[in-house]
């Protein structure tokens, strides 16, 4: 994966990012979230490929932009053919009510390296570098538990497990709690609480719980630039679901496995945070027309981390001056 795409995909996400944070805390979910994909198609527009989005809006019928098979980048001759998996604005309840960890996130890899993933729920497992190898999402969550913190030299009452909110989860939580492991809800966003497995200070050691698919997806693609594991299993809710996971070549019963998710090591991921986090800050708004960023760029091949931090003068950028 070229190292120009890397960086450039960072000014896709810090667009996204700065046009859909004027709307912290005002209550508009869908407007934050269409300025985010206004902007960050936009700036697709000057990236040099040849881009098919495979996770996106949703469906041609479903999204003005960024709709599952729009062809997007500067497609000239010659350019780079990639799978491209995007979320303008993971967090959009984040962001109408005021709360952390929103963030704009985009996973790019060469055609067909991105698992096409239907909008439907996945059981996920997903853990940082130390614990890869030990996790199996059809074993107990005790039996899990009991790995990752053997694994990561801790006893159970000392490690972290990160889950959305949902009363679907209480059976996990349960057992959790049974088992004297601490626990960290999250209201929304399941994209950045499996990236901070990968991050010692962010004290997440593993992730459980089922969340949106195609998030799924995006968090494979940052784990495997980081070295860490996830696993996965469609939860089709009713046989029209499950037909279209096998229309769509996926065998619903089948446990997706982070090549399977993610295929290669050609990636290319970037977020930036739209409100502040844990791993990431939000839009800081310094002084009129003045933003900072920070954003977060990994690239598989070389398993570099960066850590972007940015000024943006919206004087110059007028498009995203609200």
């Amino acid at each position: 994966m070229d190292r120009n795409l890397v960086m450039n995909l960072a000014r896709v996400t810090e667009a996204a990012a700065l046009s859909s944070a004027p709307w912290l805390g005002r209550g508009e979910k869908n407007a934050a979230d269409g300025a985010a994909v206004e902007a960050m198609r936009r700036m697709f527009d000057t990236v040099d490929i040849d881009g098919t989005v495979v996770i996106g809006e949703g469906e041609i019928d479903e999204a003005p932009m960024l709709y599952i098979g729009e062809k997007i980048g500067d497609r000239k001759d010659g350019a780079l053919k990639v799978d491209i998996a995007v979320d303008p604005l993971d967090g959009t309840n984040s962001i109408a009510n005021g709360m952390p960890n929103a963030i704009s996130v985009v996973a790019v890899a060469p055609a067909g390296c991105l698992l096409h993933a239907p909008d439907m729920y996945m059981n996920k497992i997903a853990v940082g570098p130390k614990a890869k190898g030990v996790v199996d999402i059809e074993k107990s969550v005790t039996e899990n538990l009991k790995a990752v913190a053997k694994a990561l030299n801790k006893e159970v009452s000392e490690t972290t497990v990160v889950m959305l909110n949902r009363p679907r989860h209480d059976a996990i939580v349960k057992e959790l709690r049974d088992n004297g492991a601490r626990i960290k809800f999250i209201n929304d966003g399941d994209v950045i609480a499996a990236i901070q497995t990968c991050f010692e200070d962010t004290n997440v050691d593993m992730l459980l719980g089922s969340g949106g698919a195609p998030e799924g997806v995006l968090a494979a693609a940052a784990l495997k630039c980081m070295g860490g594991e996830m696993q996965g299993k469609l939860l089709p809710k009713d046989e029209k679901e499950k037909e279209r996971c096998i229309k769509m070549g996926i065998n619903p019963d089948k446990i997706l496995h982070l090549d399977d998710l993610v295929k290669g090591d050609e990636i290319a991921f970037s977020a930036t945070g739209v409100s502040h986090g844990e791993l990431l800050d939000g839009v800081k708004f310094i002084k009129k027309n003045v933003c900072e960023t920070e954003t977060l760029v990994l690239r598989a091949e070389t398993g570099t981390i960066r850590f972007i931090k940015a000024t943006h003068i919206l004087d110059k950028k007028p498009e995203y001056a609200k």
